[in-house]
Parts: structure tokens; sequence; C-alpha cells
């Protein structure tokens, strides 16, 4: 991976930019924006894909693979400015090239804040649930009338895109910590959904994380929000010196305050505010989603708006893409997709699918993201996995932005399974498939849970379960 320079000047006036993994879920959404505003885009990507194919037809040029020919670094078609992400390896001829022709290379959240610049900014920060959040955010203030700009990491329900360009003042975005480019933004409120401790590999030490969101927090303009729930929450709060937080939670004393959760396909809560009791309802399952949807009610009243009207704005959302996704259903199987990469999140997850099926089982299947993750929270990956699902396919490690550790692969998390019976170490996806197919039954879900490339995989699943049917 590279580390991102924001010491790099932006340059004051960009008409043409290209984009080294135009698409990846943020990448893109930054590169349509982009072409709302009338630059002219290029780019290039490791693989074709829906997502790429949009972008062409809207009239961006790229490029699958690689090349330092896709560069263009003389003539009318030089970019101003070319993007990057922190995922990116050090080697990529593109880069090499930029560098080498003194083309100006931009961190992904250094290009957002070019298109943020002089908007009333929402940032949404935490470990886990920015992406939903950051949605919920979006139909809540376009419901209550404000057309938002916004960039998130998934897409939409209802609206069909990850990002628009908006024409209020008003600015949402999932604010990524991975690297410390949360940190670059000039934010009016800051909203820390939770703090789990995570990407040591850039902070070092859990202390520096902390200390990061707690910046994060000191930052905004207006006023903080953050979970009175979360004991990393919590921690950071303690961090913060700022004069307006509002907290949000079940905890006595939250602002927000949550009284009663209740879930089944929908997520639903009652809330209290300044002694106002409000039925609040998001149509994503899962109780961590009801505390998602009051962290975005705290948020709009922090903004300004009255809680009821608020609440029934938010009632609009529908989900956004790779958290909880269906795909498909064959011979009474559903198969799902979830962004879910950490131990936290693979629990929320998988408890928020128990409440949608019914008396039918959960099949799992996970693929480690990360080696440094992989090797760190094995154990708590399997623990996890071994509790809320009823089977667990493990594939390999999708290394992402890292290179290889000897001795760490998807066996790690299998192995530390308390009863092997429940788990199945397949690195060839064709097997893994074939396995969860043989293992589902009517009624049963499959679910496929990283922030990699599983998703890929869900066509061969459903493949697998056509061909049982037919045995």
């Amino acid at each position: 991976m590279i580390e991102p320079d924001f010491t790099q000047e932006i340059p004051g006036a960009i008409e043409r930019v290209h984009f080294i993994g135009i698409g990846g879920s943020g990448m893109s959404g930054i590169a349509h924006m982009m072409l709302d505003a009338g630059l002219a885009v290029s780019g290039s990507d490791r693989s074709g894909s829906a997502t790429v194919d949009r972008l062409v037809e809207r009239g961006a040029r790229v490029a699958i693979g690689h090349d330092a020919a896709n560069l263009a670094v003389e003539g009318d078609e030089r970019p101003d400015a070319v993007v990057v992400t922190s995922a990116l390896w050090p080697d990529n001829p593109e880069l090499l090239a930029a560098r080498e022709h003194g083309i100006p290379v931009l961190h992904r959240s250094q290009a957002l804040h070019v298109l943020a610049r002089g908007k009333r900014v929402v940032a949404v920060g935490g470990a886990h649930g920015k992406t939903t959040t950051t949605g919920m955010l979006v139909v809540g203030l376009h419901g209550l009338g404000v057309d938002t700009g916004f960039v998130n990491g998934g897409v939409i329900a209802g609206l069909d895109a990850s990002s628009g360009h908006g024409t209020s003042d008003m600015f949402v975005l999932e604010a990524d910590e991975s690297d410390g480019s949360f940190l670059l933004y000039d934010v009016a409120v800051a909203l820390i959904t939770n703090v789990d401790t995570d990407h040591l590999d850039h902070y070092g030490t859990p202390a520096a994380f902390d200390e990061a969101f707690a910046e994060f927090a000191n930052r905004a303009s207006e006023a903080v929000v953050i979970s009175l729930d979360d004991p990393g929450a919590q921690r950071v709060r303690g961090l913060i010196d700022h004069e307006r937080v509002v907290t949000f939670g079940g905890a006595e004393g939250a602002e927000v305050r949550i009284l009663e959760i209740r879930t089944g396909a929908s997520a639903a809560c009652t809330v209290e505010i300044a002694g106002e009791r409000i039925e609040l309802e998001v149509g994503v399952p899962g109780r961590h989603n009801a505390v998602n949807a009051a962290g975005a009610l705290a948020t709009l009243v922090a903004l300004g708006f009255a809680p009821a009207d608020a609440a029934r704005a938010l009632a609009g959302f529908r989900g956004t893409g790779r958290r909880f996704e269906l795909h498909g259903e064959r011979r009474g199987v559903r198969v799902y997709d979830d962004y879910a990469h950490h131990p936290a999140e693979v629990d929320a997850a998988l408890t928020a699918a128990r409440t949608v099926i019914g008396e039918g089982r959960i099949i799992a299947i996970h693929q480690p993201h990360l080696f440094t993750r992989t090797r760190d929270m094995a154990g708590e990956f399997a623990e996890v996995y071994e509790r809320v699902a009823d089977h667990t396919v493990v594939l390999d490690v999708f290394g992402a932005r890292e290179d290889p550790i000897p001795g760490v692969t998807g066996a790690l998390v299998a192995e530390r399974f308390a009863d092997q019976a429940e788990v199945d170490f397949l690195p060839d996806w064709q097997r893994a498939a074939e396995r969860a197919a043989e293992l589902a039954e009517e009624g049963d879900i499959i679910v496929t849970l990283s922030c990699g490339d599983v998703y890929r995989i869900i066509p061969q699943v459903l493949s697998a379960l056509e061909d049982g049917d037919d045995a």
C-alpha cells in the first residue's frame, strides 16, 4: 500500500482528472461527481464491472488493466491531477508515470475535499456502520427537502447512486479512518457511530487510534454527535473538548435516548428527545441499524431539524449496496452479501439475519480481509461465526493493500473453531460454493461476508444451488 501524501498541494483549477482504480465504490462516486461538475474524467481499473460501464456511458475514458500508457502525460488530455487510494501498490505504473512527469497525485480524500469545499459538511466516522448511517442521513435530508451533495461507500437504495452533486450547501460524506484521511475535511457536524480499535498497521497503538477520532470530533465547527453506549466511543468522548456534544443510545443521560428496540424485516425503536417520545423505523433489519438510525436522527436534530420531521424522513431509508443485500433465491434458499469484515460487524450482520429467517439456518461464507487482521483476530472471527452462524465456509485471505505474511491464511480462522464439524476451509471457490449449496435447505440463507471481492462467488453459489435442485 502507499502512504497518502496530505502535504501535496491541491491545484487551484482542475479540469481533467485521472483515477487509478476508478471502479471502487468510493472512487467511482467521486468520479461521477466530477463528471457532474463538468470535468473530463479518465481512469483505469483491474477489471470491468457494471460500475465502470456506467462511468463510460457518462463519458469517462476508462482502461481495463493498469499501464503507464493509460495516463496521458502530454497534450490536451494530460490530467491536472491523478487520484489514488491507499490500497494502491507503490509500483503501479500509472502512479510512477504521474510522479515522473510532475502530475499532482491526490488521495481520494483530497479529491473529495475539493468537491466539498465551501459546503456545510456532515462527516460520518466510526469503526462500523458508516456506510449505512451515511445513507440514512442522505435519505433523511432528501425527505426533509434538502438536495444534499453526498459521497458514500455504497449505493443507496432508492437513489441508485453512491454519490450526488446536490444543489444545496449541504454535503454528507462517509469519512474513512483507516489511513487518517478523515482528518482532512472541513467538517460542520461530525458523527461517530462507534470506535472499535482497528487499522493498527497505520496508527500503531489503540491510544493513537482513539486520539485520531478525538481530533476528528474536535475539528467540527458546529457539533459532535457520538454514541453513549459504545465503550470505544466513550473512551473517545473523554478526549473530546468541544462545546456542543450530542449523545445518543440507550444509556441514561443520552440526549437522543433509545427506550425500546423492535426488530424484524425492519428496525424500529422508540426514542426520547427533550421529553418527547418519537417512533423511529428504517427499512433494514437488525438492532445495530436501530442504533444507527438513532445516530442519524441525533445528527439531523443537531443540524436544526425538528425530531418528529426527521424521524418521518428517515423512514424512507431502504438500505445500501453490500449491506445484507439479497442477490437471489434458488430452491427456497436466499443468497445475501454483506460488507462485514471485522468480528463486531460480522456479529451484527449475522444477528440481524437471524431476525429475518425464522426457523432457517445461516450458512456463512467468510473471506478474511487483510493478512494483519486475520493474524490478529482469527480467534475472534471464529468465536463469532461459531456462535451465530450454523455453518461457516472459510476462503483464503483477500490481501488488498498488504503483502502476504508467511503462514497467514484462512486456515487460521477455521482452526480456531471449537467444533470442526461447523467449519470448512476451502480456498477453491468452486468447491466452497458447492459446499455451501450442499449444506443449504429450503428456508436457509447463504451469506457472503467481507469487504474484499467475495461477492464474485455469488453466481457460483446460485449455480450450485440450481445444480443441486436438478440432482
